[in-house]
């Protein structure tokens, strides 16, 4: 039996031999020339004509450009369109009931209200001062006065000294004093300047202690900067307050903010002032106009911030909240290919194989606009162009290809 195996084994492998090596030869000893062998299988596939059996089949897809709104997406998120820290300026201690948490506040509203203590003695005081320092102006604007008749007198005197010198009739010791008056007169108005400049500098240092005095009172009241609600409670009565404390936090919610950050190979396309729509992560979609691009991108992702602003009167849209940002840019034609007719070349790009003139298969490197559950729009593409969808993978440049069209709806 293991003979008969083997000599069985030995005939199958003969046979196979003559049948893949040696077929010409097989045919001939058979009495069936190549022409004949070519003619039949060509007759047994329905054609008219021999098929080069070395020619591929594929798949092609035409299809044609279309306008699409190529938005800039971006995912981000809600931040409230003012948020502020409300802090004390003074050292007091706090003699008003707290607010609480989530109350609306509107501008001027008491936040809270500090114990005045000795401030209003202080600007009392102040105030005395004040009106003291301008009681001293007319006695020194006197003074002045009566230092320039002086002058006026001296000068008269020497004028007189220095006549009778000449003639003969006064003595040199009578206008030697004389001159000696006159100088005397002269440093008088400059005493009498000097103290009127210091009376008005009293009253100018007197009017700044009035108005640090006024200024510690507005302290004892910390209101609302603006209008929108309270993220913490207010300070609580009888705590102390220092330079720096905290008094409440409070935020702007209307209109509320979406920020998000643009790649820079799409930032050109973003304009302030375009239409946005963002679809938040709790389900509500937003609408509003694009109010800030950054001129300066981020050092470690090398982006550029975004903002976008969007009206919330009830306040339903939250600080801190995920969304998925649309950013209206210029439209663009593109085509809508399956994402299976993706594939790369031996550079590593991103492309498609197309059907060339003569059915020769090109490739084409693409560029991604939009990912979408029907497919992938694309561009960098001709506006017509006949698109290898199945069969690509096995074909390269140059190699020529029989193709089966669809149309793209189907």
């Amino acid at each position: 039996m293991r003979l008969i195996s083997f000599v069985n084994a030995i005939l199958v492998v003969v046979a196979l031999f003559f049948l893949v090596f040696e077929r010409d030869a097989l045919f001939a000893f058979a009495g069936r020339g190549e022409g004949e062998s070519d003619t039949a299988s060509a007759t047994e596939s329905g054609g008219n004509d021999p098929v080069d059996q070395a020619v591929m089949g594929v798949v092609a897809l035409r299809s044609s450009a279309q306008e699409i709104d190529s938005a800039v997406l971006l995912r981000g998120q809600t931040k409230a369109n003012r948020q502020v820290e409300v802090l004390a300026e003074t050292t007091s201690t706090v003699i008003s009931e707290p607010k609480r948490k989530g109350t609306f506040v509107e501008p001027g509203d008491l936040l809270c209200e500090l114990d005045p203590g000795t401030r209003p003695a202080s600007l009392a005081e102040a105030m005395a001062g004040k009106l003291e320092a301008k009681s001293r102006v007319p006695e020194a604007e006197a003074r002045l006065e009566e230092a320039h008749a002086l002058v006026a007198e001296a000068e008269i005197n020497l004028k007189a000294a220095n006549k009778l010198s000449e003639t003969g009739f006064g003595s040199e010791t009578r206008r030697i004093s004389s001159e000696a008056a006159m100088r005397s007169a002269e440093a008088g108005i400059k005493t009498a300047e000097a103290g009127l400049e210091a009376t008005r500098a009293g009253i100018e240092a007197a009017s700044a202690e009035v108005e640090a005095a006024q200024r510690e009172i507005e302290r004892q009241t910390i209101e609302a900067p603006f209008k929108g609600l309270l993220e913490s409670d207010t300070a609580e009565l009888g705590s102390l307050m220092q330079p720096g404390s905290l008094c409440a936090t409070v935020i702007q919610l209307d209109p509320i903010k979406l920020v998000g950050f643009v790649p820079e190979a799409e930032v050109n396309r973003v304009v302030v002032g375009s239409e946005a729509s963002a679809h938040l992560i709790t389900g509500p979609q937003v609408a509003g106009l694009v109010t800030f691009l950054s001129r300066s991108a981020d050092e470690t992702t090398r982006t550029f911030e975004v903002e976008i602003t969007v009206p919330n009167p009830d306040l339903a849209i939250r600080d801190g909240q995920t969304a998925d940002i649309r950013i209206a840019a210029e439209g663009t034609k593109a085509h809508m290919l399956p994402q299976s007719a993706l594939t790369l070349n031996n550079e590593g790009q991103v492309g498609v194989r197309t059907v060339g003139e003569g059915d020769v298969v090109d490739f084409m490197p693409i560029r991604l606009l939009r990912d979408t559950a029907e497919g992938v729009w694309v561009d960098g593409l001709p506006e017509e162009v006949d698109i290898i969808v199945v069969g690509h993978e096995f074909v390269t440049k140059g190699v020529k290809v029989v193709p089966t069209y669809r149309e793209a709806q189907q």
